[in-house]
């Protein structure tokens, strides 16, 4: 049986519709291209997540991607693990050389950046390479003392840990690899297009290295946007808590370091204040112990890095304790900031910069000093919110929408400058 015939308009309207729709279709210009954006190549030591490093690389990456750079990431793929102890600062830069595994495809970006020394594989290609430092090895080198040097109330701490068989030794038995990393960092900083410090400490650092001041520029780091996405406060929620936010480490070096000997003996001097710890923190027994060493005292480990301003919001007005003898920039001064807290802090990474006395928090120099300052915020409850406001508003100056332009502006001229001497 035959299908029926379409009628005839139905036949011409098949028969004419690709000419219609050709002559219907809107007139275009020349085909556009897509944008080609700044070419940036990241590289890192390994894939860790759980880093300062880790999170402000990832940070960037998207603030810079926003702005219309096109960042990609680069590991080594493998590492040297079987190298003696006493060699480790070697290891440390060796195993960068499987990134020349892929550099045809790294030497395609118009930037390359790495923390601190990462980059050196590439120094001596036609690209612009760029260090970053957070933080300088020789830094902690030159602040952390020997426990014998502490004073005897801190003194008496790490012979507590130990006597606890919480670590093993007062001090590290041996130095060596720090210093073999700190060397290989001047010798990469010495050779790179530009070095960014993250703080006007760091940028001294690198000078004391020999880096030429026209070669060192300060960028700040900057912080997540979920940190300045709670609501602002008008009142306390609870009573005001003395709060550590910040990795304390495990071994002798580390603690000394983030200052643990000071944290515990200024949470033992207000021992009715109730106290909240956010760290990370590796060594187990370490962390069982400090639990439950202080009544009244509330602790997070390890929280994953978005959960914390949950944990830090109902303390809104509470007194922010940074203990350490060492930073770089301190992300976690300007995080607890973010939450409204009031440091009262050591005068390391970038706090000379933002802390004013008496208006945001307090920059301190001993034990004496920590606890007149902290009571001082405890006994005055309206100077103490008026401080949490300031506080607030100064971590908004590290939102990553104000620290792209400026890595962004770096990049380009750098590039400029590469251009005009190859001419």
């Amino acid at each position: 049986m035959q299908k029926p015939s379409k009628n005839l308009s139905r036949r011409a309207y098949t028969v004419t519709r690709p000419f219609l729709r050709y002559w219907d279709k809107p007139k275009q210009g020349p085909p556009l291209t897509k944008p080609q954006g700044l070419k940036i190549a990241f590289i890192h030591s390994d894939k860790k997540i759980s880093t300062g490093a880790h999170h402000i690389n990832e940070l960037m990456a998207q603030a810079l991607s926003d702005k219309g750079a096109r960042v990609k990431n680069f590991f080594p793929r493998r590492q040297l693990t079987d190298t003696p102890v006493h060699l480790k600062g070697i290891a440390n830069i060796l195993f960068f050389h499987s990134l020349l595994e892929r550099k045809d495809e790294i030497l395609k970006n118009h930037i390359i950046q790495g923390t601190t020394y990462t980059p050196l594989p590439f120094l001596s290609f036609n690209v612009p390479v760029v260090c970053h430092f957070g933080s300088t090895i020789r830094g902690y080198l030159d602040a952390v003392p020997q426990t014998r040097l502490l004073p005897k109330v801190e003194q008496d701490v790490f012979k507590e840990l130990v006597r606890l068989n919480i670590i093993p030794e007062l001090d590290l038995e041996t130095f060596r690899p720090m210093e073999d990393v700190a060397d290989i960092e001047a010798v990469t900083a010495k050779q790179a297009s530009m070095c960014i410090a993250t703080s006007q400490k760091v940028r001294e650092e690198l000078e004391q290295m020999g880096i030429p001041e026209d070669r060192v520029t300060v960028i700040h780091n900057a912080i997540e946007d979920y940190w300045f996405e709670q609501p602002r406060e008008t009142g306390l929620r609870s009573p005001p808590h003395l709060v550590f936010l910040g990795r304390l480490g495990g071994d002798a070096f580390t603690l000394k370091l983030k200052g643990f000997s000071r944290l515990l003996n200024f949470y033992r001097a207000f021992p009715n204040i109730p106290k909240t710890t956010v760290c990370m923190i590796t060594n187990r027994k370490l962390k069982e112990w400090l639990r439950v060493a202080f009544p009244n005292h509330y602790m997070f480990t390890n929280l994953r890095k978005d959960f914390i301003p949950g944990a830090l919001a109902p303390l809104y007005g509470s007194v922010l304790f940074l203990s350490s003898r060492y930073e770089g920039f301190s992300l976690s001064l300007v995080e607890g900031m973010s939450q409204g807290l009031v440091p009262v802090a050591y005068p390391v990474g970038v706090a000379p910069e933002i802390i004013k006395n008496g208006e945001n928090g307090f920059i301190v120099t001993s034990y004496d000093e920590t606890c007149a300052r902290t009571r001082e915020l405890l006994e005055d409850t309206d100077k103490r919110l008026a401080m949490a406001v300031a506080a607030k508003t100064t971590a908004e100056q590290f939102k990553s929408s104000k620290i792209a332009p400026k890595l962004l502006s770096l990049y380009h001229s750098l590039r400029v400058a590469r251009k005009n001497s190859d001419d």
